[in-house]
């Protein structure tokens, strides 16, 4: 899958997106959890050692979760695509139904306490409609494929950004370019989003309160990216413009 062309617009949405990601984790590991919904690594090894009844580790919700992306994915792979095919603007498309999906969430979080460790049914509830919008936007940001930010995760980032860097002086992960400062920037937004989700939940904020944050973020560059970009092709990228 080829990138699209790397706009200054575009790796700043994609890093507004990676705050969003920060701040749905920890609203779905301290609010709803512990539960991750769009890092699903972290699922699966829930899964793992729960099978072995090791650590006093949750199963349900990851389980849960675990399912509701690949719908998610599933779906957002078919609608992207579709969308796509027909000329449309396929990630503003999927940008608007995680947004969407997010606020779903939030009404059935409407008045829930974050609780963690004990999560009850409409906490399972809303990590699972979350888990399906960060379905989509996995399918999202890997079609878009800007390198060094794929807003839901930052281990990538974080090795490409030491193996550039004076330290590891790795040309294959653009050392003597300014490659390593956006892997910085995508690893801050990580932190940034993730230490405000925290604070936010620390405050004593309702789970709908919470998740219209990040529902705003997203849907905030799903409008930007529409004024901003053209209907780009995954496999035919258009010219960069000025």
């Amino acid at each position: 899958m080829g990138a699209w062309p790397v706009r200054p617009q575009l790796v700043a949405m994609m890093v507004v997106l990676t705050v969003a990601t920060g701040l749905i984790e920890a609203i779905s590991l301290l609010a709803l959890g512990p539960v991750f919904t769009a890092m699903q690594t972290g699922n699966v090894l829930f899964l793992a050692f729960g099978a072995t009844a090791q650590g006093n580790l949750p199963t349900l919700a990851p389980a849960v979760s675990l399912a509701s992306f690949a719908v998610g994915a599933v779906c957002g792979a078919r609608l992207e695509s579709a969308s796509e095919i027909r000329g449309r603007r396929w990630f503003v498309i999927g940008l608007v139904v995680e947004g969407t999906l997010i606020l779903v969430a939030a009404g059935a979080g409407w008045g829930v306490a974050p609780r963690y460790g004990s999560p009850g049914g409409r906490h399972l509830v809303v990590a699972a409609v979350l888990a399906v919008a960060m379905g989509f936007r996995n399918v999202s940001s890997m079609r878009v494929n800007v390198p060094g930010v794929p807003t839901t995760l930052v281990t990538r980032s974080m090795t490409s950004f030491l193996g550039g860097s004076m330290l590891g002086q790795d040309s294959a992960f653009g050392y003597g370019t300014a490659a390593w400062r956006l892997r910085a920037l995508a690893v801050l937004a990580m932190f940034t989003g993730g230490l405000a989700g925290a604070l936010l939940v620390r405050a004593g904020w309702t789970v709908n309160w919470l998740l219209t944050v990040p529902a705003a973020v997203v849907l905030a560059v799903a409008g930007a990216t529409y004024v901003s970009q053209p209907p780009l092709h995954t496999g035919q990228p258009p010219p960069v413009g000025p």
